[in-house]
């Protein structure tokens, strides 16, 4: 399949001004920010990088991979699966806002010569924050276009100087009862919380792949991850983790939450492939952008292929899904 690389595009030229303007629908929507966290927190030099009081975060730079139009904030927030706060999907936007976000810290363990717990400031302080409008592929056969702030993944990980011998990295979700009704009221039958997921070092190190803290220049919402979600776009959107407290650098593949659910539907690679469907619920060739009527063909690697593709060399994608 030959996939043509895009050139860069700027924000502006894609992005409706509108939806930039709804910032208190944003804040309203987003209920306890990560704000009082972020303000101060971050340096980029000659550009200052903070969080005004409506919570619009600066950024350094952004990154376009898709002339596809922005889904609104509003389906981005509401149509979202956030299992630890219900089923459907606009119980996190319903039952998250009592979810704390400040303080809030990292445990890093493993194989690595800095471990130790970082608070929110301490993971945030070093990173310029960008945009990157990335396309967003769910396994269940939906999708979206979304603009996150973040910064890049690896550039995290290397402050803790893993060993040779880190071979993954896993990734946990906070295990908090008392504000995330799913753990609380469905423990153990719904999911074996708390959430993990996991990628091979070199995923983790890619430049694509992000930490989000931010969505259409505006702190994460609670529904979507706050403080901190893993954004892995040429994967299945259960990969993106979400309100992570602790990072293992561990020398074998992580058991992880969905794998264990149903490993037949949810494979530990979880690569955006239209050609394999393990799932029961139909084939993976077409998806629904939501907002859109037609159904629209899926592209391997959700469209990333150029930059990822050379990861898997020969691997059996049709096996390793």
């Amino acid at each position: 399949m030959l996939i043509k690389t895009l050139q860069t595009i700027a924000s502006s030229e894609i992005t409706p001004e509108a939806l930039y303007l709804r910032r208190r629908e944003f804040l309203k929507a987003a209920g306890v920010t990560v704000g009082a966290a972020l303000a101060g927190a971050l340096d980029v030099g000659a550009e200052p990088q903070t969080v005004g009081p409506d919570g619009k975060l600066a950024v350094a730079k952004k990154m376009v991979t898709t002339t596809d139009a922005l889904t609104p904030y509003r389906d981005i927030t509401t149509y979202n699966n956030f299992w630890e706060f219900g089923e459907d999907k606009p119980d996190a936007s319903l039952n998250a806002g009592g979810f704390k976000t400040s303080p809030w810290s990292v445990a890093v363990q493993g194989l690595c010569t800095k471990p130790g717990v970082y608070t929110l400031e301490e993971i945030l302080k070093p990173h310029p924050l960008e945009e990157r409008i990335y396309r967003m592929r769910c396994v269940e056969g939906w999708s979206m276009v979304i603009p996150w702030v973040g910064f890049p993944l690896g550039d995290l990980l290397k402050r803790f100087q893993p060993q040779a011998s880190a071979r993954f990295v896993e990734f946990t979700t906070v295990l908090r009862p008392q504000e995330m009704p799913a753990q609380r009221l469905r423990l153990a039958a719904t999911l074996p919380w708390p959430y993990k997921e996991g990628l091979r070092m070199d995923e983790a190190m890619h430049p694509l792949t992000i930490i989000a803290v931010g969505l259409y220049g505006s702190t994460l919402p609670n529904a979507n991850g706050a403080p901190l979600r893993l954004v892995v776009p040429w994967k299945y959107g259960f990969k993106g983790i979400k309100s992570i407290v602790r990072i293992s650098f561990v020398d074998k593949q992580p058991v992880t939450t969905w794998h264990i659910a149903n490993a037949r539907a949810y494979g530990f690679w979880a690569n955006v492939n239209p050609m394999v469907d393990p799932s029961p619920r139909g084939g993976q060739q077409k998806e629904r952008r939501i907002g859109e009527f037609f159904m629209r063909n899926t592209l391997m690697f959700n469209g990333y292929a150029d930059q990822v593709a050379s990861m898997y060399s020969g691997m059996d994608l049709g096996i390793n899904y």
